[in-house]
Protein backbone atom coordinates (compact mmCIF):
# COMPACT_ATOMS: atom_id res chain seq x y z
CA UNK A 1 0.00 0.00 0.00
CA UNK A 2 1.57 3.40 -0.85
CA UNK A 3 1.10 6.12 1.30
CA UNK A 4 1.46 9.82 1.29
CA UNK A 5 2.44 12.71 4.02
CA UNK A 6 0.31 15.85 3.45
CA UNK A 7 3.21 18.48 4.14
CA UNK A 8 4.13 19.92 7.80
CA UNK A 9 0.88 18.62 8.77
CA UNK A 10 1.56 14.75 9.33
CA UNK A 11 -1.63 13.46 8.04
CA UNK A 12 -0.19 10.10 6.38
CA UNK A 13 -2.86 8.33 4.06
CA UNK A 14 -3.42 5.84 1.61
CA UNK A 15 -2.18 7.60 -1.93
CA UNK A 16 -5.97 7.66 -2.61
CA UNK A 17 -8.11 10.13 -1.72
CA UNK A 18 -12.43 10.41 -1.97
CA UNK A 19 -13.66 12.90 -3.37
CA UNK A 20 -17.05 13.44 -2.24
CA UNK A 21 -18.41 15.57 -4.77
CA UNK A 22 -20.17 13.15 -6.76
CA UNK A 23 -22.36 11.25 -3.84
CA UNK A 24 -24.67 14.46 -3.57
CA UNK A 25 -25.86 12.73 -6.81
CA UNK A 26 -27.13 9.66 -5.62
CA UNK A 27 -29.09 9.01 -2.40
CA UNK A 28 -27.78 8.61 1.30
CA UNK A 29 -28.10 4.71 1.41
CA UNK A 30 -25.53 4.36 -1.72
CA UNK A 31 -23.95 7.55 -0.62
CA UNK A 32 -23.11 5.71 2.79
CA UNK A 33 -22.23 2.07 1.92
CA UNK A 34 -20.18 3.67 -0.99
CA UNK A 35 -18.12 5.78 1.30
CA UNK A 36 -17.75 2.82 4.24
CA UNK A 37 -16.64 0.42 1.40
CA UNK A 38 -13.75 2.76 0.55
CA UNK A 39 -12.20 3.16 3.93
CA UNK A 40 -12.53 -0.86 4.58
CA UNK A 41 -10.50 -1.19 1.29
CA UNK A 42 -8.04 1.17 3.38
CA UNK A 43 -8.87 4.86 1.81
CA UNK A 44 -8.75 7.41 5.17
CA UNK A 45 -8.92 10.81 3.22
CA UNK A 46 -12.00 12.05 2.44
CA UNK A 47 -12.96 15.34 0.59
CA UNK A 48 -16.30 17.34 0.94
CA UNK A 49 -17.40 21.06 0.99
CA UNK A 50 -20.36 23.13 2.00
CA UNK A 51 -21.12 23.96 -1.33
CA UNK A 52 -21.82 19.71 -2.32
CA UNK A 53 -25.17 20.33 -0.77
CA UNK A 54 -25.50 17.25 0.87
CA UNK A 55 -22.41 15.19 0.79
CA UNK A 56 -21.28 16.51 4.18
CA UNK A 57 -24.20 14.71 5.65
CA UNK A 58 -23.57 11.74 3.55
CA UNK A 59 -20.10 11.43 5.23
CA UNK A 60 -21.28 12.47 8.83
CA UNK A 61 -23.68 9.33 8.61
CA UNK A 62 -21.08 7.14 6.97
CA UNK A 63 -18.56 7.95 10.06
CA UNK A 64 -20.62 8.23 13.31
CA UNK A 65 -19.08 6.51 15.64
CA UNK A 66 -15.87 5.96 14.09
CA UNK A 67 -14.01 9.79 13.59
CA UNK A 68 -11.19 9.04 14.49
CA UNK A 69 -10.40 7.00 12.11
CA UNK A 70 -10.71 8.72 9.21
CA UNK A 71 -9.38 12.11 7.86
CA UNK A 72 -12.21 14.39 6.43
CA UNK A 73 -11.57 18.15 4.69
CA UNK A 74 -14.28 20.21 3.77
CA UNK A 75 -14.15 23.78 2.55
CA UNK A 76 -16.30 27.33 2.86
CA UNK A 77 -16.86 29.44 0.45
CA UNK A 78 -17.42 32.12 2.64
CA UNK A 79 -16.65 35.81 1.84
CA UNK A 80 -16.35 37.41 5.30
CA UNK A 81 -15.61 36.28 9.05
CA UNK A 82 -19.55 36.08 9.78
CA UNK A 83 -20.27 33.33 6.51
CA UNK A 84 -16.79 31.60 7.69
CA UNK A 85 -18.53 31.22 10.94
CA UNK A 86 -21.55 29.85 9.73
CA UNK A 87 -20.57 27.50 7.06
CA UNK A 88 -17.94 26.10 9.43
CA UNK A 89 -20.53 25.79 12.37
CA UNK A 90 -23.41 24.32 9.27
CA UNK A 91 -20.11 21.56 8.31
CA UNK A 92 -19.37 20.24 11.90
CA UNK A 93 -22.93 19.33 12.67
CA UNK A 94 -23.47 17.75 9.19
CA UNK A 95 -20.55 15.74 9.97
CA UNK A 96 -21.55 15.01 13.05
CA UNK A 97 -18.13 15.74 14.19
CA UNK A 98 -16.65 18.33 16.87
CA UNK A 99 -13.54 19.04 14.77
CA UNK A 100 -12.38 19.36 10.61
CA UNK A 101 -8.75 18.01 10.25
CA UNK A 102 -8.44 20.08 7.02
CA UNK A 103 -10.25 23.06 6.47
CA UNK A 104 -9.88 24.60 3.22
CA UNK A 105 -11.06 28.05 1.43
CA UNK A 106 -12.92 26.83 -1.51
CA UNK A 107 -11.71 28.44 -4.82
CA UNK A 108 -11.39 32.26 -3.92
CA UNK A 109 -10.52 34.88 -6.36
CA UNK A 110 -7.98 36.18 -3.97
CA UNK A 111 -5.40 34.84 -1.69
CA UNK A 112 -6.73 35.29 2.15
CA UNK A 113 -4.10 36.68 4.40
CA UNK A 114 -4.04 38.76 7.59
CA UNK A 115 -5.22 41.95 7.67
CA UNK A 116 -6.98 42.04 4.09
CA UNK A 117 -10.17 43.17 5.32
CA UNK A 118 -12.29 40.09 5.19
CA UNK A 119 -11.31 38.94 8.44
CA UNK A 120 -11.33 35.26 7.04
CA UNK A 121 -8.02 34.11 7.53
CA UNK A 122 -8.16 35.61 11.18
CA UNK A 123 -11.47 33.56 11.47
CA UNK A 124 -9.70 30.71 9.93
CA UNK A 125 -6.46 31.07 13.05
CA UNK A 126 -9.11 31.64 15.94
CA UNK A 127 -10.98 28.35 14.67
CA UNK A 128 -7.43 26.51 14.97
CA UNK A 129 -6.78 27.91 18.45
CA UNK A 130 -10.41 26.58 19.64
CA UNK A 131 -9.90 23.00 18.23
CA UNK A 132 -12.51 23.50 14.99
CA UNK A 133 -10.19 22.71 13.10
CA UNK A 134 -6.76 21.46 13.01
CA UNK A 135 -5.06 22.15 9.32
CA UNK A 136 -5.47 25.15 6.91
CA UNK A 137 -5.75 24.51 3.74
CA UNK A 138 -6.46 26.34 0.38
CA UNK A 139 -8.25 25.22 -2.87
CA UNK A 140 -8.13 27.19 -6.20
CA UNK A 141 -8.19 26.99 -10.04
CA UNK A 142 -6.32 29.43 -11.13
CA UNK A 143 -2.20 29.49 -10.69
CA UNK A 144 -1.53 32.90 -9.75
CA UNK A 145 -3.41 32.68 -6.69
CA UNK A 146 -2.35 28.97 -6.32
CA UNK A 147 1.38 30.25 -6.54
CA UNK A 148 0.95 33.06 -4.01
CA UNK A 149 -0.43 30.71 -1.46
CA UNK A 150 2.23 28.70 -1.57
CA UNK A 151 4.70 31.86 -1.57
CA UNK A 152 2.63 33.08 1.33
CA UNK A 153 3.08 30.75 4.37
CA UNK A 154 0.29 30.88 5.60
CA UNK A 155 -1.12 27.49 4.72
CA UNK A 156 -0.04 24.02 5.12
CA UNK A 157 -2.05 22.55 2.01
CA UNK A 158 -2.85 23.40 -1.44
CA UNK A 159 -5.19 21.52 -3.71
CA UNK A 160 -5.74 22.29 -6.92
CA UNK A 161 -6.33 20.82 -10.92
CA UNK A 162 -3.50 17.97 -11.61
CA UNK A 163 -3.27 15.76 -14.17
CA UNK A 164 -1.57 14.10 -17.17
CA UNK A 165 -2.70 17.01 -18.90
CA UNK A 166 -0.79 19.46 -16.53
CA UNK A 167 1.67 21.62 -17.64
CA UNK A 168 5.26 22.66 -16.84
CA UNK A 169 3.90 25.63 -14.91
CA UNK A 170 1.61 23.27 -12.87
CA UNK A 171 4.12 20.71 -12.59
CA UNK A 172 7.09 23.35 -10.93
CA UNK A 173 3.64 24.37 -8.15
CA UNK A 174 3.79 20.82 -7.04
CA UNK A 175 7.97 21.70 -6.28
CA UNK A 176 6.88 24.43 -4.50
CA UNK A 177 4.85 22.97 -2.06
CA UNK A 178 6.98 20.33 -1.82
CA UNK A 179 9.82 22.73 -1.02
CA UNK A 180 7.50 24.79 1.18
CA UNK A 181 5.82 21.78 2.96
CA UNK A 182 2.92 22.38 2.10
CA UNK A 183 0.80 19.23 1.21
CA UNK A 184 -0.64 19.39 -2.36
CA UNK A 185 -3.78 17.57 -2.96
CA UNK A 186 -4.61 17.10 -6.43
CA UNK A 187 -8.18 17.64 -7.69
CA UNK A 188 -9.65 16.77 -11.54
CA UNK A 189 -7.09 13.42 -11.39
CA UNK A 190 -9.60 12.64 -14.14
CA UNK A 191 -10.20 16.20 -15.60
CA UNK A 192 -13.69 16.32 -15.13
CA UNK A 193 -13.99 13.13 -16.73
CA UNK A 194 -12.66 13.71 -20.10
CA UNK A 195 -9.84 11.31 -18.96
CA UNK A 196 -11.15 7.51 -19.39
CA UNK A 197 -8.17 5.25 -18.45
CA UNK A 198 -7.94 5.31 -14.56
CA UNK A 199 -4.73 3.40 -14.65
CA UNK A 200 -2.80 5.95 -16.96
CA UNK A 201 -3.88 8.68 -14.51
CA UNK A 202 -3.22 6.70 -10.91
CA UNK A 203 0.30 5.99 -13.11
CA UNK A 204 1.56 9.38 -13.74
CA UNK A 205 0.28 10.84 -10.33
CA UNK A 206 1.82 8.22 -8.57
CA UNK A 207 5.38 9.63 -9.87
CA UNK A 208 4.65 12.88 -7.35
CA UNK A 209 5.49 11.10 -3.90
CA UNK A 210 4.09 14.54 -2.38
CA UNK A 211 0.82 14.68 -4.57
CA UNK A 212 -2.50 12.73 -3.31
CA UNK A 213 -4.88 12.22 -5.74
CA UNK A 214 -8.83 12.56 -5.01
CA UNK A 215 -10.82 10.71 -7.21
CA UNK A 216 -14.40 11.54 -7.88
CA UNK A 217 -16.84 8.56 -7.55
CA UNK A 218 -20.30 7.54 -7.52
CA UNK A 219 -20.32 4.23 -7.88
CA UNK A 220 -18.93 1.09 -6.89
CA UNK A 221 -17.75 0.09 -10.16
CA UNK A 222 -15.68 3.16 -10.23
CA UNK A 223 -14.47 2.88 -6.68
CA UNK A 224 -13.79 -1.19 -7.17
CA UNK A 225 -10.75 0.42 -10.41
CA UNK A 226 -9.22 2.56 -7.46
CA UNK A 227 -9.56 0.28 -4.58
CA UNK A 228 -7.75 -2.78 -7.03
CA UNK A 229 -5.07 -0.23 -7.31
CA UNK A 230 -4.00 -0.15 -3.93
CA UNK A 231 -2.61 -3.24 -3.69
CA UNK A 232 -1.77 -3.51 -7.69
CA UNK A 233 -0.25 0.06 -8.41
CA UNK A 234 -0.40 1.04 -11.96
CA UNK A 235 2.98 2.19 -13.10
CA UNK A 236 4.17 3.92 -15.81
CA UNK A 237 5.16 1.32 -18.98
CA UNK A 238 5.17 1.61 -22.54
CA UNK A 239 1.42 1.22 -23.29
CA UNK A 240 0.30 3.85 -21.11
CA UNK A 241 2.94 6.78 -21.89
CA UNK A 242 1.04 6.17 -25.79
CA UNK A 243 -2.45 6.57 -23.82
CA UNK A 244 -1.16 9.83 -22.13
CA UNK A 245 0.58 11.07 -25.52
CA UNK A 246 -2.42 10.81 -27.23
CA UNK A 247 -4.50 12.16 -24.66
CA UNK A 248 -2.37 14.88 -24.23
CA UNK A 249 -2.72 15.62 -28.70
CA UNK A 250 -6.52 15.52 -28.36
CA UNK A 251 -6.73 17.45 -25.45
CA UNK A 252 -4.17 20.33 -26.38
CA UNK A 253 -5.53 24.01 -26.37
CA UNK A 254 -8.81 24.77 -24.65
CA UNK A 255 -11.10 23.26 -23.65
CA UNK A 256 -13.77 22.94 -20.77
CA UNK A 257 -12.35 21.08 -17.53
CA UNK A 258 -16.20 21.08 -16.12
CA UNK A 259 -15.00 22.61 -12.81
CA UNK A 260 -18.41 24.74 -12.85
CA UNK A 261 -17.57 27.57 -11.72
CA UNK A 262 -19.30 29.33 -14.29
CA UNK A 263 -22.50 28.58 -12.78
CA UNK A 264 -25.56 29.33 -12.46
CA UNK A 265 -26.47 30.08 -15.74
CA UNK A 266 -29.14 32.98 -16.09
CA UNK A 267 -30.49 31.19 -19.41
CA UNK A 268 -30.46 27.88 -17.22
CA UNK A 269 -27.44 26.31 -19.36
CA UNK A 270 -25.60 23.67 -17.87
CA UNK A 271 -22.51 25.17 -18.87
CA UNK A 272 -20.10 22.36 -17.34
CA UNK A 273 -21.28 19.56 -19.45
CA UNK A 274 -22.24 21.56 -22.79
CA UNK A 275 -19.21 23.49 -23.19
CA UNK A 276 -17.50 20.39 -23.35
CA UNK A 277 -20.11 17.90 -25.16
CA UNK A 278 -18.00 17.56 -28.29
CA UNK A 279 -15.04 16.17 -26.06
CA UNK A 280 -17.99 13.66 -24.08
CA UNK A 281 -19.04 12.75 -27.17
CA UNK A 282 -15.75 11.11 -28.36
CA UNK A 283 -14.41 10.23 -24.68
CA UNK A 284 -17.22 8.35 -23.57
CA UNK A 285 -19.93 6.33 -25.06
CA UNK A 286 -21.80 9.19 -27.06
CA UNK A 287 -25.38 7.16 -26.71
CA UNK A 288 -25.11 9.04 -23.42
CA UNK A 289 -24.82 12.18 -24.71
CA UNK A 290 -27.35 11.66 -27.44
CA UNK A 291 -30.61 11.00 -24.46
CA UNK A 292 -33.67 13.29 -25.39
CA UNK A 293 -32.56 14.90 -21.98
CA UNK A 294 -29.24 15.80 -23.26
CA UNK A 295 -30.66 17.28 -26.52
CA UNK A 296 -32.76 19.35 -24.42
CA UNK A 297 -29.98 20.48 -22.56
CA UNK A 298 -27.86 21.73 -25.61
CA UNK A 299 -30.84 23.17 -26.98
CA UNK A 300 -31.04 25.69 -23.92
CA UNK A 301 -27.96 27.56 -25.62
CA UNK A 302 -29.71 28.76 -28.47
CA UNK A 303 -31.27 30.72 -25.49
CA UNK A 304 -27.92 32.39 -24.56
CA UNK A 305 -27.98 35.81 -23.07
CA UNK A 306 -24.68 36.97 -24.17
CA UNK A 307 -24.31 38.41 -20.93
CA UNK A 308 -20.62 37.59 -20.45
CA UNK A 309 -21.16 36.32 -16.37
CA UNK A 310 -19.53 32.73 -17.53
CA UNK A 311 -17.38 34.26 -19.67
CA UNK A 312 -15.67 36.59 -16.51
CA UNK A 313 -16.29 33.79 -13.57
CA UNK A 314 -14.16 31.04 -15.74
CA UNK A 315 -11.12 30.26 -13.91
CA UNK A 316 -9.14 29.26 -16.97
CA UNK A 317 -10.23 32.03 -19.06
CA UNK A 318 -11.98 30.62 -21.62
CA UNK A 319 -14.73 32.61 -23.87
CA UNK A 320 -17.40 30.29 -23.02
CA UNK A 321 -20.16 31.69 -24.96
CA UNK A 322 -18.26 30.54 -27.58
CA UNK A 323 -17.41 27.36 -26.36
CA UNK A 324 -20.93 26.86 -26.13
CA UNK A 325 -21.71 28.07 -30.03
CA UNK A 326 -18.88 25.89 -31.04
CA UNK A 327 -20.17 22.54 -29.05
CA UNK A 328 -23.55 22.89 -29.83
CA UNK A 329 -22.84 22.96 -33.68
CA UNK A 330 -20.95 20.03 -33.69
CA UNK A 331 -23.65 18.46 -31.43
CA UNK A 332 -26.26 19.00 -34.11
CA UNK A 333 -23.92 17.98 -36.90
CA UNK A 334 -23.85 14.46 -34.45
CA UNK A 335 -27.27 13.86 -34.38
CA UNK A 336 -27.94 15.37 -37.86
CA UNK A 337 -25.48 11.75 -39.00
CA UNK A 338 -23.28 14.11 -40.42
CA UNK A 339 -20.51 13.72 -38.14
CA UNK A 340 -20.24 9.91 -36.56
CA UNK A 341 -18.30 9.27 -33.03
CA UNK A 342 -18.18 6.29 -31.24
Amino acid sequence: MEYVTLGRTGIRVNKNGFGALPIQRIDKSDAVSLARSAYHAGITFFDTARFYTDSEEKLGEAFEGMRGQVVIATKTGAENAAGFWKDLETSLHNLKTDYIDLYQFHNPAFCPKPGDGTGLYEAMIEAKEQGKIRHIGITNHRLSVAEEAVASGLYETLQFPFCYLASERDIALTEQCKKAGMGFIAMKALSGGLITNSAAAYAYLAQYENVLPIWGVQREAELAEFISYIDNPPVMTEAITAVIEQDRAELSGEFCRGCGYCMPCPAGIEINNCARMSLLLRRSPSELQLTQEVQEKMKKIESCLECGKCKAKCPYGLDTPALLKKNYEDYKRVLAGEVSVK
